[in-house]
Order: C-alpha cells, then structure tokens, then sequence
C-alpha cells in the first residue's frame, strides 16, 4: 500500500483539493447517484489520481471501476453478495473488504483480499451501523488473525487517535468525518499526512 493514510471521500472535487497535499491513496465512495454521474466521477477521480501518483479505490461499482481502468476496489459485505469476483481478478484489480465481525472477516479471507477493514474502531457519525465500536483490542485480534495482509481501522478516527490505532496493529488508518466536517479540511489532511508518515 502507497500510504498509512487512507482519506475517504464522495466527490472529486475533494480529490482536487487532497491530491496536491500529497495524499497517495484515497477512496471514492458515492451512493445514490445515477449510473453516468457515477462513471463521469470515476473517470474524473481516476486522472485526478494518476495526474499526482496516487491510488484510487473505487466503493462498491467495480464494473465502472473496471471500464475506468482502475486498480482497486473496495467491497462492503452487502457488495459482496452481487459482485463478480471472477470478474474483478481477471480485469487486474486489488480488492479491499469490509469486515464487522467474525463470520464476515472468515468470508473476506476466503477471498484472498489485497487488504481488510475493520470498523467501526470508535463510534462513527458517516451511517448508521448495527456494530456498535469495536476497539482497540478487536484490531490487535483481526491483525493477528490476518497476518500479512494489510489491516485497515475505520470509523471515528482522529489524528489524536491514529497512534493508538497503529499501536494496536492497523496497517492504514482511514478517515472521512474527521476531515470533510473539519472547518479547514486541507490543513486537517496535512496534520494526517505528517502523524502517518
């Protein structure tokens, strides 16, 4: 992985405004919009990303991903039901799996993902979840149980609290809230970049 830190954003417009801050990975992740908006802001995203040498991870579409020439996609597990995982290996691209609980870290490794999530490590604003915060201790468990594949912590997580994250095993740390509610989100993203370096 290209970096520590793993900013997640719904437009590109944030991705113009992170990019040249010196962000190398970042993950587009837009809900609810129409099929060309979706593929105008992955095409967008992923010129963005190529234009600064960064990574881009595209949520839940992989078939745009896959026509927009992207490297990595990110499935949640309500994604994995309808994916094409055949499909998204033979055209190249990384996979990244969320995970809540045991049943679905079991079900992301039998995938052989390129990285795992685990969230929420705190209470999270960004939806609405039935997990309540998993913890410190359940990264240093998933981390042990995952080995070498990179761990990624999400939900709720601060610049303040992305030492302890990484103290406990994570690989990556991911955030959204943190910056885009930030009142300066570049100077936020510049304070991330410097406690994951």
């Amino acid at each position: 992985m290209p970096s520590r830190f793993y900013p997640i954003f719904d437009s590109p417009g944030w991705l113009e405004r992170a990019l040249p801050l010196g962000v190398k990975l970042v993950q587009l992740r837009i809900k609810d919009q129409p099929e060309q908006a979706l593929r105008t802001a992955i095409t967008a995203s992923q010129a963005l990303c190529h234009r600064h040498g960064a990574v881009l991870v595209v949520n839940d579409h992989w078939r745009l991903a896959i026509d927009a020439g992207c490297d990595w996609v990110h499935l949640g597990q309500e994604d994995l039901a309808t994916a094409d995982i055949a499909a998204i290996r033979r055209a190249g691209l990384n996979l990244g799996v969320s995970t809540h609980d045991h049943a679905e870290l079991e079900r992301a490794l039998a995938l052989a993902p390129d990285y795992v999530a685990l969230g929420p490590v705190y209470p999270t604003i960004l939806k609405k979840m039935k997990w309540h915060q998993q913890g410190l201790a359940r990264v240093t468990e998933w981390k042990a149980r995952i080995g070498d594949i990179p761990l990624v912590a999400i939900g709720g997580m601060s610049v303040a609290r992305a030492p302890g994250a990484f103290a406990a095993g994570a690989d990556i740390v991911s955030a959204v809230t943190d910056i885009t509610l930030n009142p300066d989100p570049e100077a936020r993203v510049r304070e991330w970049l410097e406690a994951t370096r």
